[in-house]
């Protein structure tokens, strides 16, 4: 019979004090000097009720160099416009978080979903040289469940309390309860990276999550969408021009304030609400009361009524040649779901390369998307590298991939499965619809 897991609901040593000083964090750095190993670093933002995606809370750990809980606010005041990610850039780095980061250098700072905790973490002005990704790591061993929670628990035997994760922590004062939540997300990082960083070890794919988190910390920041307002949620109802420059007015508006105020877009104006008034178009607010009421309008939508009516009249009276297309102009391959039907020629190899990568990623234990991007594996098909209609060099595949975003490890184990699905012209089957909409489902798309 297996051990039952063991809760944790505070940090061993208890939740340490908030630093909000400069002569509180710089007595944390020199505690955090005194310790050895890895830093275990964890960053607490307001997703959902901010505008921002700065961090609002930072929480780092070493062995022997203690627990701490840094509010970076009182360090780092937002600009003038309320652009937070702007603050790297100007040079407004604090010197404690200059020397901070100076620390960090010296070993690894272990992070779980970095993708998600690096880029407010270096508005601040920590940039990690290297780095220990737990998520990740997770899933190239190939673990069922990577949440940091399901980890420690499966690997560790601890349940972490998880009560806090979707709260605003924009809030001062912090309550003592979300302190003690934040503090345990890095209370046992550095024991769960030891014992990923074995299976890893077991598995010999160490090398494959090295090439990986070198490749998170290189990775150029994500460019804007020229067209973010197309992925406002319920587009797929539109199937008017006109109707799409009423979307995109309101869209511009409601981020502009969003921004201005430094409040998350979604709270002054669901997306929604957003939809219905473009799709219908209120004259005025007692229409516009109307309309909402049947989705459960909320009050913070009418305080700026008139903006949101003005910004329909000024889309309404643009002239037809300034209405945005239907369909977003793009160089890239077109959706998946459409290769079947119009593009066959592109649809064959692709089936044949998902079913060679998807019995790879079996036999190795890994996600078939950390074996290969799919987006990567699209592009790379839809324009494949020269060659004949009977042959295709290897070595062109694996540049292939590599120019397109494969790793080295990941183009060594998918160029040689690749290469010859590129040859073929004729689609293997779709999988068979077992239970339910979802495999009917992978089957449209050919998965």
């Amino acid at each position: 019979m297996e051990n039952e897991a063991t809760a944790l609901l505070a940090p061993l040593g208890g939740t340490p004090d908030l630093i909000t000083s400069d002569a509180e964090l710089n007595w944390a750095i020199a505690e955090l000097e005194k310790g050895s190993g890895p830093f275990a670093i964890d960053a607490e933002r307001a997703s959902g009720y901010k505008y921002s995606s700065r961090a609002y809370l930072i929480q780092i750990k070493r062995t022997s160099g203690g627990l701490h809980l840094i509010d970076p606010i009182p360090f780092h005041e937002p600009l003038a416009n309320g652009d937070i990610g702007s603050i790297e850039s100007s040079g407004l780095i604090h010197p404690l978080f200059a020397k901070l980061n100076n620390l960090l250098s010296t070993d690894e700072v272990i992070l779980h979903a970095s993708s998600q905790d690096l880029p407010c973490l270096r508005e601040v002005g920590i940039n990690p040289l290297h780095l220990f990704d737990t998520e990740l790591a997770g899933r190239i061993a190939g673990l069922p469940r990577v949440g940091l929670g399901p980890l420690v628990e499966s690997l560790l035997g601890i349940i972490l309390a998880k009560e806090h994760s979707a709260v605003d922590w924009s809030i001062r004062p912090l309550p003592i309860a979300w302190l003690t939540y934040a503090a345990l997300d890095v209370e046992l990082l550095i024991e769960l990276r030891q014992a990923i960083g074995a299976i890893l070890d077991e598995q010999k794919k160490t090398e494959w999550a090295i090439e990986e988190f070198a490749a998170i910390l290189s990775a150029a920041p994500a460019e804007r969408r020229k067209e973010p307002w197309r992925r406002t949620s319920g587009m797929h109802k539109v199937k008017k021009r006109n109707v799409l420059a009423i979307v995109r007015s309101l869209w511009t508006l409601r981020d502009q304030l969003a921004r201005d105020i430094d409040l998350s877009p979604s709270k002054l104006l669901s997306d929604a609400a957003l939809m219905e008034l473009a799709m219908h178009s209120p004259k005025n607010k007692l229409e516009m009361e109307k309309l909402l009421r049947p989705i459960g309008a909320r009050a913070r939508w009418f305080e700026r009524s008139s903006a949101w009516l003005d910004a329909i009249q000024l889309a309404t009276a643009l002239p037809e040649s300034e209405w945005p297309e239907l369909r977003a102009h793009s160089d890239s391959a077109p959706p998946l779901k459409i290769w079947r039907e119009k593009f066959p020629q592109k649809y064959a190899p692709l089936t044949h390369a998902r079913a060679a990568i998807e019995l790879a990623a079996q036999k190795l234990s890994i996600p078939a998307e950390n074996l290969i991007s799919p987006e990567t594996l699209r592009r790379v098909i839809w324009e494949p590298p020269p060659g004949s209609t009977e042959h295709v060099e290897l070595a062109a595949v694996a540049a292939a991939l590599i120019q397109r975003g494969a790793r080295q490890w990941q183009s060594k184990i998918v160029a040689p499965l690749l290469a010859p699905a590129l040859l073929e012209r004729v689609a293997l089957a779709p999988v068979e619809a077992k239970t339910g909409s979802e495999n009917e489902a992978q089957a449209e798309t050919g998965l």
